[in-house]
This record gives C-alpha cells, structure tokens and sequence, in this order.
C-alpha cells in the first residue's frame, strides 16, 4: 500500500532548470535512503543521486555539480533540482526508496512511476 508519486518532469532548454518531487504514502513505519534513477532509451538504469536517512549526499559523476538532491522527511519527500541541463540529461527519472512500513518486518525497495525530462531546443 506504499505508493511513490514522482512530478515536475517536462520539456527544458539546454541550461534550463527543472526540480522533481517524489513523495511516499501510505503505511510507513520509516524510510532509509531515497534516491533518484534515469535510464534513456538504449541505456541501462542508471543511479543519478541518492540521500541517505542520515550521512552525505551521492551522486553520479556526470551531474555532480549540477543537480541536487534533497528530502523533507517530516513529508516523506525526496526531491532532485536539475541546474544546467545537457541534452544528454534526456531520459525518464525514477524515484526509489526503501521504506520499512511496520517495526520487526525487512527494509523493501519502492519505485515511482516515472517522469520525463527531455532537454532540447
């Protein structure tokens, strides 16, 4: 009954901006690390950005200086801001998220629907 439901994806022009949102309902006992994946067509799924509960930021080598990811935990929302996008940014970003949803039952990884950023002019 967890549901992620990911938003803020759409058309941009090179350099241009875009902020995703990302948030988990339902039964939720806790959530671990958040964190937001791409793939283009033709390419593997790829880890873009991920937040921990607790410790430092990741990122992918190829949008480390440019996107930035963050969570509201009190909305059981993680969000990813894209600066500077490349056309190579194209791609469908998924939401991933492990939640426990009662004490004493394992950690399980949820994932959003998707939502498309397309970078051209």
């Amino acid at each position: 009954q967890v549901q992620l439901v990911e938003s803020g994806g759409g058309l941009v022009q090179p350099g241009g901006s875009l902020r995703l949102s990302c948030a988990a309902s339902g039964s939720i006992f806790s959530i671990n690390a958040m964190g937001w994946y791409r793939q283009a067509p033709g390419k593997q799924r790829e880890l873009v950005a991920i937040i921990p509960s607790t410790g430092s930021t990741k990122y992918a080598d190829s949008v480390k200086d440019r996107f930035t990811i963050s969570r509201d935990n009190a909305k059981n929302t993680v969000y990813l801001q894209l600066n500077s996008l490349k056309p190579e940014d194209t791609a469908v970003y998924y939401c991933n998220a492990a939640i426990k949803r009662r004490i004493g039952v394992r950690t399980i990884d949820y994932w959003g629907q998707g939502t498309q950023v397309t970078v051209s002019s």
